[in-house]
């Protein structure tokens, strides 16, 4: 089994995981044990608090990339190459993290930063173009992990972070 697949299963038991937990925690010591939420529907904290998880992973991932990048800073190709690769498997689950329900952002509300979302409406409103960003982003970093120069991977990576950045600017919402 490969490495990328075997970190594809991984992360998915591990959000499972963390969903189990969270609906098992918002229940409190009194609700049943088989409670279940009804059709398959992911609670939207549930959905919310994984997705944040997600990209705090991949903006680990991807700050650990520019620390090596960074002038002083020492590359190791297989690490580099181990990062960019996590941070392609990642972005092309990241989209599918955003059910309806997860629509949730209120200009002014009160927001507990860990748990609730800055996902902005217009990522529903353009979803096309929402997942064809992490699709796009997805490939940019497998073809920085794959790379073969020094030139060509600093290159994706510069790549992959303006990428970032244009859709975190477009879909993201910064409470002021």
């Amino acid at each position: 089994m490969s490495f990328r697949a075997a970190f594809i299963g991984w992360l998915a038991a591990l959000l499972l995981g963390l969903a189990s937990f969270v609906a098992l925690a918002q229940r409190g010591p009194g609700a049943k044990r088989n409670a279940v939420p009804s059709r398959g529907v992911t609670p939207a904290k549930d959905a919310i608090f994984a997705r944040k998880i997600l990209m705090n992973t991949i903006a680990e991932n991807m700050d650990e990339i520019e620390t090596m990048l960074a002038p002083g800073g020492k590359f190791e190709v297989a690490e580099g190459r181990e990062h960019a690769d996590l941070i392609s498997v990642m972005l092309m689950a990241f989209p599918h993290m955003f059910p309806p329900n997860t629509n949730q952002w209120r200009q002014g509300a009160e927001r507990d930063a860990a748990l609730d979302t800055y996902a902005s409406p217009d990522v529903w409103e353009n979803f096309p173009d929402f997942y064809a960003r992490a699709n796009a982003m997805s490939k940019v970093a497998l073809e920085a992990a794959k790379a073969p120069t020094f030139k060509e991977y600093k290159a994706k990576i510069a790549e992959l972070r303006t990428g970032c950045d244009a859709c975190h600017a477009l879909y993201m919402k910064i409470d002021k």
